[in-house]
């Protein structure tokens, strides 16, 4: 069987103000005790799986590159030595531009890393600041640059929209600066104010100052026009790619295909069961040291909930939902369980359906959320 592998690396050098992903900033005293714990998982994830191929790799955080150039070698040398990699495999690394270098960028191709997705989110360095990013405009053009002649050729960068104080023109402005560095994918994701966040408490007391209905409208139509017009295609709500270069790990999440998490607060689905590590970093290294596994949460999801999370994970790609596919996975009739709502959701004109496959409009693209909630069991 071949399987997408995913790393956390929880670590970041400083915390975004929009951020709630499971990550910690000043924790340098817990790095290498960290690769240490993560190594020791991956090794005996490797002797479980000695039958299966790892066809796609994921290390994500966090930032991963806040790692040392040790560090992340050790990682990948594991990785290396547990698992049988697929000739063809992709293997991704998320990267922030403040935080690699060449020496890096060396052991990172050594390893056998062949992608890099860069969290700029945007070329100005008014909203980098804003928004508590560490890196500058210069920096992220630089780090591009820096990738590429050290001969990686599949590159994406993830830009953000709706940002405070951000215009439409400062997004036209850094969607160009984007293609022009030459990249293979682009990722455009909409700012969500997350409960816990600085942003979230900034919200609270009335000091966050969001781009008005029409800017955030147009932001969002200028986004799904300017880049297929440069040649990159929307294939997922928020991913766009250049012809072949879709991001193959995160197609499997869509595709309800199994991957594992290793690492602090990683997530696995194997064999229909949905299983999450510890997420205290410490707590996940004194289990592993202890020579526990550092599972805190698994469940087979029930049926309903099955069939709607693999409703809307197909109807995030352009793709969409293969009717055939979901009868053959559930061993069920796709239109009896969900005939009502799609008729309901097509006559909103936010899905398009034929017996063969269910699809997002345009509009539907836009308010996913109202579609995949329409799905959910009762």
């Amino acid at each position: 069987m071949k399987i997408g592998l995913y790393i956390h690396i929880p670590f970041c050098q400083q915390k975004c103000l929009y951020c709630d992903f499971p990550s910690s900033a000043n924790l340098t005293h817990l790095y290498q005790s960290y690769v240490t714990a993560l190594c020791r998982e991956i090794s005996g994830l490797g002797g479980v799986l000695s039958g299966d191929t790892i066809d796609t790799l994921y290390i994500g955080g966090g930032t991963p590159t806040v790692l040392s150039a040790d560090c992340l070698q050790q990682i990948l040398q594991q990785v290396n030595r547990s698992f049988s990699i697929d000739s063809n495999a992709e293997m991704s690394i998320e990267a922030n531009p403040g935080t690699i270098d060449q020496e890096k960028l060396l052991v990172l191709q050594s390893g056998g890393i062949n992608r890099i997705s860069f969290g700029v989110q945007t070329f100005s360095d008014q909203l980098l600041s804003s928004i508590g990013r560490i890196h500058s405009a210069a920096q992220a053009i630089e780090a591009v640059t820096m990738a590429k002649q050290a001969g990686f050729n599949n590159i994406n960068i993830d830009l953000m929209y709706g940002l405070p104080g951000q215009s439409v023109q400062q997004l036209r402005d850094s969607i160009i600066q984007a293609v022009e560095l030459n990249v293979t994918h682009i990722s455009a994701y909409g700012l969500k104010v997350e409960e816990g966040t600085p942003f979230a408490a900034m919200q609270d007391q009335g000091t966050l100052i969001l781009p008005d209905e029409d800017d955030d409208e147009a932001m969002y139509e200028l986004i799904n026009q300017l880049l297929p017009q440069r040649g990159f295609m929307r294939y997922e709500i928020s991913n766009f790619a250049k012809d072949g270069y879709e991001c193959a790990h995160n197609l499997k999440y869509w595709q309800y295909q199994p991957y594992l998490g290793v690492g602090a607060a990683a997530h696995s689905f194997w064999q229909k069961e949905r299983l999450a590590n510890i997420t205290d970093v410490l707590s996940y290294i004194q289990t592993v040291e202890s020579g526990h596994l550092p599972i805190h949460m698994r469940e087979i999801p029930k049926i309903g909930t099955a069939m709607a999370e693999y409703v809307f994970l197909a109807l995030r790609t352009l793709q969409g939902l293969r009717v055939k596919e979901f009868n053959q996975y559930f061993k069920d009739d796709f239109f009896h369980h969900y005939g009502d709502v799609v008729s309901e959701l097509v006559d909103k004109k936010l899905i398009v359906a034929n017996k063969s496959r269910v699809c997002l409009t345009t509009i539907g693209m836009k308010y996913g959320n109202v579609v995949f909630g329409a799905f959910l069991p009762e």
